[in-house]
């Protein structure tokens, strides 16, 4: 049986055993995972909802112009729906959001103006108001406002809600949820609630946002707000959707723990997510081991997942990004400097061996054995324009009697790949992987050096 859209093929995710990360711990810890919805995120529930609310109320008409501001994910959720449903996108994000994120919307057809995070709400900059202000001036446009909509809210009494009943065979105790326009936390929660009122919801939050202190004491305190990496958690307002009644306690998490969790998720579980996921689960398991005395066997723990890892690809997975940030010390990152030093403490610090495209292939031979080498750079004119490596040398002299005569340049293959020493091991392991054996690395004084798989294999993973 076929879905008629894809539409049809959001929802009904799977809830996970986590394993690993919850050793130790009393109960049952599952993660929900909605990157298996097919916009990628959680947010592809309240995109329809939303769509079909407005269209139902009146304000938006056929061809119509949706606006939104967005962290990526709803726009995503929203963009779907829009082709499935024939309307256009305009969408209003802030610029700490990740290049993927913003790549995919323009790649579903949707207009995005990025705006300055750091800025207020009700500054003209910021994206809320610049998605009302974009929704004013286009004539049959809605713009949905997240925050404050309430059909974001029924998605979820629609659907996570009851997924997660069913799937917990109504066993569920605790859910565990990052609030950002609180859609999520309050109808799932509320819905969860009206089941079964002993289930306690717990929220998680990163610092920066409001939404843990006011919580804690029922003040709005401007002084919590500052710039957070941590994406789609968290507000400098008050979300409408957001219904602290449900809510149970409140816990919150550095940009450090989340972004670290996040790997862990992945390393440790196979799940492969975005950081949003790792700040809800070190959450969790904050929650979990502060209040061991509230939970036994028969515990069922529920940790919202919203997204996948691959909007994540420049920052959360990539070394260089996080230690910039300071997630990850000097020491934690193996970059190609690092390398080349351990090379030099096993080998001698060497200058690079090359031959010339104009050295003759018997010569060159020679001069590998001599350096006890298997692959080498060919240049012209003292740069490097290919390669000359053991498996091409045997293929020519078993092709062609005379190969030992014939010269370098006419034999060698590409070029090996050239990078920074500043660059991050994962920058350039996946090409030692494949076709190249060997990397050139450019210190900062022009010279090169080089590295080959060998060099990698007594470190990766050591």
């Amino acid at each position: 049986m076929w879905h008629e859209d894809i539409l049809s093929t959001i929802g009904n995710t799977p809830l996970v055993r986590v394993n690993r990360l919850g050793e130790g711990l009393p109960g049952t810890l599952l993660a929900k995972l909605e990157y298996f919805n097919p916009g990628g995120s959680v947010k592809d529930r309240i995109g329809l909802s939303m769509i079909q609310a407005a269209v139902e109320s009146g304000d938006l008409g056929p061809g119509g112009t949706i606006v939104e501001g967005t962290s990526g994910n709803t726009g995503v959720g929203l963009a779907l729906a829009a082709i499935a449903r024939g309307y256009k996108c305009v969408f209003t994000t802030t610029d700490k959001q990740s290049p993927e994120k913003i790549a995919i919307l323009r790649a579903l057809g949707a207009q995005v103006i990025v705006c300055p995070t750091a800025v207020a709400p009700d500054d003209p900059r910021s994206y809320y108001q610049v998605a009302r202000r974009v929704a004013n001036e286009t004539p049959n446009s809605v713009y949905l406002n997240q925050y404050d909509n309430p059909a974001n809210t029924q998605a979820h009494i629609r659907s996570t809600g009851p997924e997660l009943w069913e799937q917990t065979e109504g066993r569920v105790t605790h859910l565990v949820v990052g609030a950002g326009t609180g859609g999520t936390i309050s109808g799932t929660g509320g819905y969860l609630k009206e089941k079964n009122p002993k289930i306690k919801v717990i929220g998680v939050d990163p610092y920066g946002s409001v939404y843990y202190k006011y919580f804690h004491t029922g003040e709005f305190d401007e002084d919590e707000i500052y710039p957070y990496v941590t994406e789609g958690v968290g507000e400098d307002i008050l979300a409408g959707n957001m219904d602290f009644g449900l809510v149970d306690d409140y816990v919150r998490v550095t940009d450090k723990e989340s972004m670290l969790m996040t790997r862990r998720l992945s390393e440790e579980e196979g799940f492969f997510l975005g950081g949003s996921c790792g700040m809800a689960m070190a959450g969790a398991l904050q929650w979990m081991e502060a209040n061991r005395g509230e939970l036994d066997d028969d515990s069922v723990v529920v940790v919202m997942m919203p997204d996948g890892g691959y909007r994540s690809l420049g920052k959360v997975y990539n070394d260089v990004w996080m230690q910039e940030h300071g997630f990850l010390a000097d020491g934690d990152v193996l970059t190609a400097a690092e390398l080349v030093r351990q090379r030099a403490e096993r080998i001698g610090d060497r200058s690079l061996v090359s031959v010339a495209t104009d050295t003759t292939l018997d010569d060159a031979i020679d001069i590998m054995r001599e350096h006890a080498i298997s692959q080498v750079p060919v240049t012209k004119d003292s740069e490097v324009v290919g390669s000359l490596i053991e498996q091409n040398i045997l293929r020519a002299l078993i092709g062609d009697p005379d190969a030992r005569a014939r010269l370098v340049g006419d034999l060698m293959g590409e070029p090996f790949p050239i990078v920074a020493e500043s660059a991050a091991l994962q920058e350039f392991a996946v090409r030692l992987g494949g076709d190249s054996p060997a990397v050139l690395v450019r210190r900062e004084d022009g010279e090169l050096s080089i590295l080959t798989r060998s060099d990698l294999i007594g470190t990766v993973g050591a």
